[in-house]
């Protein structure tokens, strides 16, 4: 049987999804995306403007493509197929790590013993979520960013690019973490941190 994928979106990311669903064994590819212009396509693969009316594929699932965490929760909310889970296959594993539904673990990725990571959640390229953690539902934990051990990522949190979260930290939800920054204590406001150690500059 042919295993399908309708991907949610067509921007970076969502082409990023694409690459991982084919190196993880799915063998077709749609894109959905409303602004998505005639003839376009990736790999091959085409991009469309909706979904069909009718969805009787079997072996067919679903993922959200996009990279914004609270556009990603949309697309999850409003699957009409069963959600895929995209782990490529160079990204690690620790013992007993549980992956929620509709999330994306990137290349060269680790997770560590223990992790638990939500539903429609990224870990992206790279990044390191160590033994013990939760992250949250719709979270970004994003490119080389180092989740250190027994930490807790509350949902629709932004952890950015090459930033390193200290072993045993809790973050609150609706938090953006700026690239590069670090977070040695605790954060219970929502809103955007930056530096090192990480401050609040906007809530």
């Amino acid at each position: 049987m042919i295993k399908g994928l309708f991907i949610m979106g067509f921007g970076g990311h969502a082409r990023s999804v694409g690459d991982i669903a084919l190196a993880a064994g799915f063998d077709e590819l749609t894109f959905v995306d409303a602004q998505a212009r005639e003839g376009e396509e990736f790999a091959g693969f085409p991009a469309v403007t909706a979904l069909p009316e009718k969805l009787t594929r079997p072996g067919w699932f679903v993922f959200p493509g996009s990279g914004d965490n609270q556009r990603r929760r949309i697309q999850c909310d409003t699957a009409r197929l069963p959600l895929a889970t995209l782990v490529a296959p160079t990204a690690s594993l620790g013992a007993q790590c549980e992956i929620g539904q509709g999330s994306f673990i990137g290349h060269q990725a680790h997770l560590g013993p223990l992790a638990k990571i939500g539903q429609g959640t990224i870990i992206n390229s790279g990044a390191v979520v160590d033994h013990e953690c939760v992250v949250g539902d719709f979270a970004h934990i994003s490119i080389n960013a180092t989740v250190a051990g027994r930490c807790h990522i509350g949902a629709q949190v932004m952890v950015g690019a090459g930033s390193t979260v200290i072993d045993g930290i809790s973050i609150c939800s609706h938090v953006n973490v700026g690239a590069g920054a670090t977070v040695v204590r605790d954060i219970e406001v929502p809103g955007v941190y930056i530096g090192t150690p990480a401050r609040l500059v906007r809530s």
